[in-house]
């Protein structure tokens, strides 16, 4: 079994200001919603302009990054080693960052608890509605 410790998660992103802080707050070590989209859009090497274009396209726009929140997060991601810089063989400026192993677990770790969280709020949603 792997352990997640809430230091190896806490990921809070301060919308307005594009400023990304790492914090020990949040309750059971949850991805923020950014961070969690970002880092699904890296499962493939992507570059950073294509991670905001595909995190629009997977929320139908309803999420929306700045390059500033962006940029930050990828800088957190890659001091955590959630996400690596992939090595090009072409000469493109373009810098390209991929899911590590261990963003990989991160990632399923997360979705084990938000299929926890919808499946309470089914279940609570579902009794009450009785």
């Amino acid at each position: 079994m792997f352990t997640i410790t809430l230091a190896d998660i806490a990921v809070n992103v301060i919308h307005g200001s594009e400023l990304l802080l790492m914090t020990d707050d949040v309750p059971q070590g949850a991805l923020t919603e950014a961070v969690y989209y970002i880092m699904l859009s890296m499962l493939k090497p992507i570059h950073g302009y294509a991670v905001m274009q595909n995190i629009d396209k997977l929320t139908n726009g309803r999420v929306t990054l700045g390059a500033g929140t962006l940029y930050g997060a990828i800088n957190t991601l890659l001091e955590k080693h959630w996400i690596c810089a992939v090595t090009s063989d072409n000469d493109s400026r373009k810098k390209e960052y991929v899911t590590t192993n261990l963003g990989r677990r991160i990632l399923q770790h997360e979705l084990v608890r938000l299929e926890e969280l919808l499946a309470n709020g089914k279940n609570s949603l579902g009794d009450s509605q009785e």
